[in-house]
């Protein structure tokens, strides 16, 4: 018996399910219930367990928020365990416990194993644990790009390890074709800034500014500007402190200090205090002398020199000038300009390396698109040869669903390249020029022939709504016998089939069953019959509230829910009789297979 790993989920305040727990069980599980009796609602709070999108839709009307909680039976070393634990989460007692609550304003919250989780790592969970497909499944199967995914998951390694070698080359191609698309079309651009580069750094060559030279430069204008002001002053400071050798008379600050320095130095044995002025005095009449001194050179250093003033003038005009071009900011210097030479340097490099960049770019964009090739054709050789296998597979599965004369054939072909095409979107397989993409060169179609003498056709065109529904089902069984997962959920899937058809879904998802735990939301009584757990979604209503809940159903009661399913009456006798008739003949079936 395969083990449940679905066990049982509780739903409240979601659409019209007011509060129901949902007892699941290995094996295959019906779910049924009169229409709009809420049985997608089963399916949709799997979804939100499962990281699904919330909706604030999603929330009963009146109530703050809707809340589904899940048990899931998992072994300790199963991924999915490993992956919960790597979050946080904790076991409890070999279960996983995890909730999902969406706020009547449309916030959602996850919880996995007692730890707050984002809302991704519920669908990380859900990949590793269920396939979930309903009609809108069938609907994605019909496009072309989801056919092609189906085949690369049926073929495995086979084609997974040259698609990712294919798609680091294909990416990696792409950026070398458009560095030098954009080195090659703007060209003339860049051939532009690197003359105006030149002329720049030419220019600035041409006046070989130096570091700090605009400010040396004010300062000497300033100075020569006012040579006759600087001298004047320097002259009378120094009289003022050496006398005017033409007035005897003069009283200077020397002479002063001096004589002060030596009345106190006749008397300093007398008075420590007084020592220490004296030392004081003598202290400022040399620093006087030495300031006098000074005074007297810097006087006689001072000349009027017009042409250097000129000179200094033209100067800071040439730098201004250069400033003004190269610099950045307002208060930008010399600096600025010698930053702006040493990056215009390096890019007028990097243009002046332009060609030797675009030969190098060609080789290895022409490289790439050789190892493009070879894995491309490597690729479509390997889902030429899982194409075989799987329409065989799917063939075979549909013989046992009342398709015994259609036949699958998975086409994969590439398009051949137009007069008009640009060559940088094709490559060439087996000598044809073909169109390329992020998944290869291959285009994957889905053929069915339903009888003998028809043509095998795209399944959008040739398969009816029955016919398309055991389609997919058949596609899924195929997956599961080449990558499994512990647990299967189909809302409606044989929508669309009845009879005889319906018997054999319900049969072979029995036998799917035998696998994996299997949960179908169905409405033929044909389906519901094979399952081993029949859960019934029931609508009630007190005249203002309509609420639905989930009870299991068994013996008499199963037996009611199929004779509704059958003929809209639960006490009809020939209803009942077909009823027993379908369970009498789904156990015998079942038994044969030991379940």
């Amino acid at each position: 018996m395969v083990v449940s790993v679905l066990e049982e989920m509780r739903i409240k305040s979601l659409g019209v399910i007011d509060d129901a727990v949902v007892e699941l069980s290995s094996g295959f599980t019906a779910v049924t219930g009169e229409t709009g009796a809420g049985k997608t609602m089963v399916v949709t709070s799997l979804g939100l367990l499962l990281g699904g999108r919330a909706d604030a839709g999603y929330v009963r009307v009146g109530a703050p928020s809707a809340v589904v909680e899940g048990r899931l039976a998992l072994p300790p070393d199963a991924p999915a365990a490993r992956r919960a634990q790597e979050a946080g989460a904790e076991l409890d007692d070999g279960a996983l416990l995890i909730s999902r609550t969406v706020s009547a304003e449309g916030r959602s919250r996850a919880h996995v194993g007692g730890r707050s989780v984002p809302n991704g790592l519920l669908a990380e969970l859900g990949e590793e644990l269920v396939a979930v497909h309903g009609q809108t499944d069938q609907q994605g199967l019909l496009r072309p790009a989801r056919q092609r995914e189906a085949l690369d998951r049926y073929a495995g390694e086979a084609v997974s390890g040259p698609l990712a070698a294919y798609q680091e080359t294909y990416h990696r191609l792409r950026a070398v074709a458009g560095e030098l698309a954009e080195i090659t079309t703007r060209a003339r651009e860049r051939a532009q800034e690197a003359d105006l580069l030149r002329f720049g750094l030419d220019e600035i060559a041409a006046a070989e500014p130096r570091a700090g030279e605009d400010a040396e430069l004010a300062a000497e204008a300033e100075r020569l500007g006012h040579v006759e002001a600087l001298a004047s002053a320097a002259a009378q400071a120094h009289g003022a402190l050496a006398g005017d050798p033409a007035d005897p008379e003069s009283v200077d600050a020397v002479t002063l200090v001096g004589g002060a320095h030596r009345a106190l130095e006749s008397v300093r044995q007398h008075d420590k205090a007084l020592a220490e002025l004296a030392d004081r005095l003598g202290e400022v009449g040399i620093l006087l002398s030495d300031a006098a001194g000074e005074l007297a050179g810097y006087a006689d250093g001072l000349e009027a020199d017009p042409r250097r003033l000129a000179a200094v003038e033209e100067r800071r005009a040439l730098l201004a000038g250069l400033v003004r071009k190269y610099g950045e900011g307002p208060d930008a210097g010399v600096a600025a300009v010698l930053e702006w030479a040493e990056r215009g340097a390096a890019r007028l490099a990097e243009l002046d390396g332009d060609d030797d960049r675009i030969g190098a770019l060609t080789a290895e964009r022409d490289r790439l698109r050789e190892e493009l090739t070879e894995l491309a054709l490597t690729l479509s050789e390997a889902r030429s040869q899982a194409a075989k296998r799987f329409a065989d597979a799917v063939t075979e599965e549909l013989a046992q669903l009342a398709m015994p004369h259609a036949r699958v054939r998975v086409a994969v072909r590439q398009t051949e390249a137009g007069p008009s095409d640009a060559a940088d979107d094709l490559i060439e397989l087996n000598g044809r020029p073909v169109h390329f993409g992020p998944h290869g060169a291959d285009e994957v179609e889905l053929l069915l022939a339903p009888h003998p003498g028809a043509p095998p056709r795209p399944i959008a065109k040739g398969a009816s709504g029955g016919e398309l529904s055991r389609v997919m089902l058949a596609v899924e069984v195929v997956f599961a016998d080449a990558a499994p997962v512990p647990t299967y959920l189909f809302d409606e899937v044989d929508a669309g089939v009845g009879g005889k058809a319906a018997v054999e879904v319900g049969r072979r998802l029995a036998r799917l069953a035998d696998a994996a735990q299997v949960v179908v939301v169905t409405h033929l009584p044909q389906v519901a019959a094979f399952a081993d757990r029949h859960l019934v979604v029931e609508k009630t209503h007190d005249g203002t509230v309509t609420s639905s809940g989930v009870r299991l159903v068994h013996g008499e009661g199963r037996v009611r829910e199929l004779s509704r399913m059958l003929a809209g009456q639960e006490d009809s006798e020939l209803a009942r009789a077909h009823a027993e008739e379908l369970l009498a003949t789904a156990a015998a079936q079942l038994r044969e297979r030991g379940r």
